[in-house]
């Protein structure tokens, strides 16, 4: 019983361990969106006013921080998560049955 408490507590931990993993590149990546948008946006303003470049950038970038968001807090972790807990506890019934 101890070595399956054990190997809860570990799997627990590694998830744990991933998922802060997760957290901290998206708000990274958040992070640098934030201090670089604004630096393109006044580099463009100070050198070609009469084309916002730096829009394209911001679009393209803000995209990739949105398909990043939806992976991190949304839509892409709960069947995942149903299908770890489906095959953990098929193992487990398959490990009783050969004791």
């Amino acid at each position: 019983m101890e070595i399956l408490s054990s190997n809860k507590e570990t799997n627990a931990y590694r998830k744990a361990s991933r998922r802060v993993k997760e957290l901290k590149e998206f708000y990274g990546n958040l992070a640098s969106y934030c201090v670089v948008i604004p630096f393109l946006a006044v580099l463009n303003l100070l050198t070609a006013p009469g084309y916002l470049w730096f829009l394209w950038p911001a679009l393209g970038w803000g995209v990739g921080i949105a398909f990043h968001a939806i992976n991190v807090f949304g839509m892409g972790k709960n069947w995942e998560e149903r299908k770890i807990k489906e095959l953990m506890e098929k193992e487990e019934k398959e490990k009783i049955k050969t004791f």
